[in-house]
């Protein structure tokens, strides 16, 4: 900034910065704020670039805390901003890239400075910030009438909703959205769940509440159109042949503060921060429209965000409601669906997933409706693949996406009708063809593996049986691969119960009678046991309802039968063991019959022909095993630690070091 200011750490000495944070007043109508917010920068998408940006705004920030009271500055530079909001969606149809440059530029100020305010100082000391006037020296301040926090608030939404997205107003959606998303930073600084509070009363109850449903689709189509940011619009300083004038202002004044100094722009490496984050916009849009879902109810009123997501629907529906529903809207739900399948890579999207089925009955059924359901699931699936490289909370999220999947029947028939052709990203065995139903079900086994050897967390295994449970009754033409996995996890756990059982034996032995130990094992072997009765219902499960769809399970049942003979009398597993036994018997003998030394091929057909044979009145009916997602099941307010690590983590406007909330504490258990 300033006449040779190219560097991030120049700021501090730049003049016109010096005269903002000073003592004296500046008079809305001085000249200086035009010189002000007349620069040209690129606002940061990378999390270091934003890092170095913030180290340098702060000894400025808190010069204009200790000098604010007296000069009314901050609240000079809001008004300078809120006065250039009333005419910029005119600007925008005029195509006036001055205005919103100046525009942009005033409220990227704002932001950088409400970082730090925010860091400093309580959201009453913050609002005291805001009402400051300038005033004579010697003389007694008076407050304004106008509320100039829920102001600026209420214009960032309306900026939000009316101005359209093009590339001269990228920059300024991109600052609005991620201001809004500093202003309720204020939960990184607390270790409760913050239910209250100026910004959350003026967001939820004030102004901004007539905009609800509007912010909320926008915030959405934000997320759909997926606009990479613009290239640097190095081009408002190239002399036009229509005419001078914005040539003449931008490069008389752009001299005069920030000079062409910019973080991820001209004078740094082509394409770096793109690289790190070419979406900015669609991805903070995203990460506020979780903020707002979030939001805790108040004592009398429900969070208005979260109705209008879960109510919206499909442009296509012309239906009536029988009853209005608040903050309602419609969206393209095409669309939507869309950019769901193709961004389930970051956190964020598999976040809105998993809010979109579990909150918003028509988006649910138009998602379980789709033929085309192999680009929702795939993606998902790899996330599970890769679990090693994935957060636990990343993980979670795409179990619990496919157990709400699963509770739908249709569902689980149709993946196995989806035939698949050289899934690449599986490395342990070339699958050239399989259904995505064999895939869902080696994938969920890897997972519980996977978990069994590293991180043991029951809720983990808990979400992963219960859709293999779902899905079981369903099982059609299972992969050969796919049976011998369920019947390997099967023999992994019954090594494991062993073992455990042998510790505990020799830990009773050893002990003489102390049985100190014992409740440790005893629990140990506890859960064991619940998962392997779960993976024999499982079994079971198909057995009963699709034997003569699954002959290459019934192949693999029979090649490690003798897994199952230490089961057969314990207490815990004699019910379901019958039918096993059954089956096992069934089989066996026509094996027998057909002779000795058979081919696989002829093992095979054995089955297949077995199969349509064994009378089904011979298998004892259990209940069927359905499991249903539950959220009330997580502890209160579950996601909003979840929720701010990912804004924290974005790098883009939140990079400092917070103090309060836990980011990453969220109880999976």
């Amino acid at each position: 900034m300033g006449a040779n200011t190219s560097q991030v750490s120049d700021l501090s000495e730049n003049p016109s910065l010096k005269s903002l944070v000073g003592t004296v007043s500046i008079s809305e109508n001085d000249p200086f704020w035009n010189q002000l917010i007349s620069f040209t920068f690129i606002s940061p998408t990378s999390s270091g670039d934003s890092k170095l940006l913030e180290e340098a705004v702060i000894p400025l920030a808190k010069t204009l805390i200790e000098n604010n009271p007296r000069s009314g500055n901050f609240g000079a530079l809001v008004r300078i901003f809120l006065g250039r909001t009333k005419e910029l969606k005119i600007s925008t149809e005029c195509q006036d890239q001055l205005f919103i440059w100046q525009a942009h530029n005033a409220l990227f100020m704002i932001r950088c400075l409400l970082k730090v305010f925010i860091r400093e100082m309580s959201e009453e000391e913050l609002h005291l910030q805001f009402s400051y006037q300038e005033r004579a020296p010697g003389s007694c301040g008076e407050t304004g009438k106008q509320d100039l926090l829920e102001e600026l608030l209420s214009n960032l939404v309306h900026l939000i909703v009316e101005v359209p997205l093009l590339d001269i107003t990228y920059s300024i959606l991109f600052e609005a959205v991620t201001t809004l998303l500093v202003f309720f930073s204020y939960q990184l600084f607390h270790k409760d769940i913050l239910r209250d509070g100026l910004i959350y009363q003026h967001v939820m109850k004030g102004r901004c509440l007539s905009l609800t449903s509007r912010l909320v689709k926008t915030l959405l189509y934000n997320f759909i159109r997926q606009e990479k940011c613009p290239p640097p619009a190095t081009h408002i300083f190239e002399p036009k042949d229509e005419g001078g004038l914005l040539y003449g202002l931008a490069s008389g004044v752009a001299s005069g503060l920030w000079s062409v100094f910019t973080l991820g722009g001209a004078g740094s490496k082509p394409g770096i921060d793109q690289e790190h984050n070419p979406l900015p916009l669609s991805n903070q849009s995203l990460l506020l429209l979780l903020v707002l879902a979030n939001l805790t109810d108040g004592p009398d009123w429900p969070n208005p965000y979260r109705q209008a997501i879960t109510c919206f629907r499909n442009t296509q529906d012309t239906s009536s409601l029988p009853v209005e529903q608040p903050h309602a809207f419609q969206i393209n739900f095409n669309s939507l669906y869309t950019a769901l399948c193709e961004q389930q890579r970051s956190d964020q999207a598999t976040l809105l997933l998993y809010t979109l089925l579990h909150q918003n009955a028509n988006m649910r059924t138009y998602m379980l409706s789709r033929t085309d359901m192999d680009n929702l699931v795939l993606p998902i699936l790899e996330i599970l693949y890769h679990v090693e490289d994935r957060n636990s909370h990343h993980v979670y999220m795409a179990l619990i996406i496919l157990l709400i999947l699963t509770e739908d029947d249709s569902f689980n028939r149709s993946i196995h009708e989806v035939v698949l052709k050289n899934v690449t990203w599986y490395t342990e065995r070339t699958l050239t063809e399989i259904s995505l139903g064999s895939l869902l079900i080696l994938v969920v086994i890897r997972t519980i593996q996977f978990n069994m050897t590293r991180t043991r967390d029951k809720y983990l295994h808990t979400n992963c049986l219960a859709a293999l449970a779902n899905m079981s009754a369903q099982f059609r033409c299972l992969h050969q691969y796919a049976a011998q996995r369920i019947i390997s996890l099967f023999a992994l756990l019954s090594k494991k119960h062993n073992k455990v059982l042998e510790q505990a034996t020799q830990s009773l032995r050893g002990r003489q009678g102390d049985n100190e130990a014992l409740p440790d094992y005893a629990q140990d072997l506890n859960v064991i046991e619940e998962v392997i009765r779960m993976m024999l219902e499982i079994i079971n499960s198909c057995l009963c309802s699709s034997l003569h769809h699954n002959p290459n399970l019934v192949y693999a049942l029979l090649y490690k039968r003798e897994l199952f003979e230490q089961f057969r009398t314990h207490p815990s597993f004699q019910d379901i063991m019958q039918n096993l036994d059954t089956v096992i018997g069934f089989f066996s003998q026509r094996l027998e019959q057909a002779g000795s030394d058979l081919s696989v091929e002829r093992v095979q057909e054995v089955i297949m022909k077995g199969a349509q044979a064994l009378p089904k009145d011979r298998l004892k009916m259990f209940p069927e095993l359905k499991f249903k997602y539950v959220e009330e099941d997580q502890p209160e307010d579950f996601f909003i630690p979840y929720v701010w690590s990912l804004v924290f983590n974005s790098g883009v406007g939140l990079h400092w070091s917070p103090h309060g909330i836990e980011l990453f504490s969220m109880d999976s258990g």
